[in-house]
């Protein structure tokens, strides 16, 4: 999987990364490593654009979950702790809108992958970009 790097201005500066294709168990530590390199040389601000993922598996869902604790200063769940990092989601849904991890432009069937794991309850989605960054 390609992923893009792109800053974008608003009241603050924000990155957006761009995966190329699917996300899943194949790839998705590309992902979060992708965040993390951008996140440790002074990133503080993500936009995850989704426009060219047609497919998110379960580690897809991993993947954003680990980059919205690791921003919030949490350690990450191993994703290979199961149902720990199954509950670990729960506990981010309680905790409220992340204030620095948001999406853009999800296909139909990834928005709805978010939408019934129940990201959407915690990670704000959008359509168009200029408001995304405004967002921040």
């Amino acid at each position: 999987m390609e992923i893009t790097v792109s800053k974008q201005q608003g009241r603050v500066p924000v990155t957006v990364l761009q995966p190329h294709g699917d996300v899943d168990a194949s790839n998705y530590n590309e992902l979060i490593n992708k965040a993390r390199e951008q996140f440790n040389s002074g990133a503080g601000d993500f936009l995850v654009d989704l426009s060219d993922v047609p497919f998110m598996s379960s580690a897809g869902l991993v993947a954003l979950h680990s980059i919205a604790m690791f921003l919030r200063g949490e350690k990450p769940v191993d994703p290979q702790s199961g149902w720990g990092a199954l509950k670990s989601m729960d506990r981010s849904r309680e905790s409220g809108m992340q204030a620095h991890l948001k999406l853009l432009n999800p296909h139909q069937m990834v928005g709805e992958t978010l939408e019934k794991a129940g990201f959407t309850q915690f990670i704000q989605v959008f359509t168009d970009l200029k408001q995304a960054v405004a967002s921040f």
